[in-house]
């Protein structure tokens, strides 16, 4: 198989990485609000547990709008979605130990590593549009760091924002790459 129909195959069953990024969307949205008129704590809960429920709610939500929900056994793509899945919690360590010195920083250093993890998106898609996710992404969680304290929970509410445009992008480019093709 060749490299550019994997990544077709997975834009096609991802649709552009739409149902990921919306469902990613409402985790960091719901730990926004939470952060909000909650607290900062239970927040940084809700996006922890709750991240490691986006890929089978992916799935969930590509299933209930009658799409392919997975590619298929033995896919070339399926190790590197593997590997590019167990980046995000394997760095959770550093992100916590960031936010019990410095509780306003969660939000951020999660952005940077989220964006970060983004990165291989690029190729696994074929979509260099996740290359502006992902910078997007790191650069405010850096320029949240440096310049803006508080409030704690802007870098929720902006990852939401991002990853809910993005979402609709994805989908967009998936769909006209289909309809050229």
């Amino acid at each position: 198989m060749e490299i550019v129909d994997a990544q077709r195959d997975v834009r096609e069953t991802f649709m552009g990485g739409f149902a990921g990024q919306l469902v990613s969307a409402i985790v960091w949205g719901a730990s926004g609000a939470v952060c909000t008129w909650g607290s900062l704590r239970l927040a940084e809960l809700v996006l922890i547990f709750g991240g490691f429920f986006i890929f089978p709610l992916t799935q969930l939500l590509l299933r209930s709008m009658g799409h392919t929900y997975a590619l298929p056994k033995g896919h070339p793509m399926n190790a590197l979605g593997m590997q590019v899945a167990f980046t995000l919690p394997l760095m959770l360590p550093l992100v916590i130990g960031i936010a019990i010195l410095h509780p306003a920083w969660f939000y951020p250093a999660l952005m940077i590593v989220l964006g970060a993890h983004y990165l291989p998106f690029i190729f696994m898609y074929g979509m260099w549009q996740f290359g502006v996710l992902s910078t997007s992404l790191i650069v405010s969680g850096v320029t949240i760091v440096m310049y803006v304290p508080t409030p704690v929970s802007l870098g929720a509410w902006l990852t939401a924002g991002f990853l809910f445009g993005f979402a609709f992008v994805g989908r967009h480019v998936a769909f006209s790459n289909r309809r050229a093709a």
